[in-house]
């Protein structure tokens, strides 16, 4: 899989795994600061710039007024470039809520077009996983909360956690899935027709998604 790298203007506490050679490294906005502070190289940097407060030169620069979240801009750039796994840093912990579930909308656009996407916080990660599985070894620890995205999700599966389900069903009206937890067993969240957004503790890591 080819790695996006975004970073956003919201809250930034390190990253995840170490930035690899061959990952595609891109700046929204005010996450230049952050792309600087890591002494990296961008591969873009783009946005409307009202965080950053400037527009640095070599920048693709969008109006204010336009549909799309300097997020989702990074996005789309990320998938012309053939990327399919999507790593957003400074997309979680920000000032804004209403940018915190504009993004986990984008991580549904890229499931719908078969991309793996991650929202990296300071203490969760988040993901969602359309029509698959997520899985995590027995070294898991702490909470995950399973929520559904849109229409009803079908043939839920929740597995070597504290509370189970067998090809369950999860909606919208109602947070069933919240405040799970870790037991030491190796553990399964997958859908058989829908999405799910997933929450857990950072330090577990990414975890295995499976299609």
């Amino acid at each position: 899989m080819k790695t996006c790298v975004i970073f956003c203007a919201g809250g930034f506490d390190g990253l995840v795994q170490p930035i690899r050679e061959s990952d595609y490294i891109l700046a929204a906005d005010g996450g230049l600061r952050y792309v600087q502070a890591l002494g990296l190289t961008p591969h873009g940097i783009l946005g409307d710039f009202d965080s950053l407060g400037y527009v640095p030169s070599g920048a693709e620069r969008f109006p204010k007024e336009k549909d799309d979240t300097d997020a989702m801009l990074a996005v789309r750039k990320g998938l012309k470039a053939g990327c399919d796994r999507f790593l957003l840093y400074g997309g979680l912990d920000g000032p804004r809520l209403d940018h915190t579930l504009a993004n986990f909308q984008t991580l549904q656009f890229l499931a719908d077009r078969n991309a793996r996407g991650y929202l990296v916080g300071k203490d969760y990660l988040v993901t969602v996983v359309k029509n698959g599985t997520l899985r995590f070894g027995t070294a898991a620890q702490g909470i995950v909360s399973v929520f559904c995205m849109g229409t009803p999700a079908r043939g839920v599966t929740l597995r070597g956690l504290e509370y189970t389900m067998e090809n369950g069903s999860l909606s919208t009206g109602f947070p069933l899935g919240v405040s799970n937890g870790f037991t030491g067993k190796a553990a399964e969240i997958s859908v058989k027709d829908g999405s799910l957004l997933i929450l857990w503790d950072k330090a577990n890591g990414l975890g295995e998604v499976l299609r």
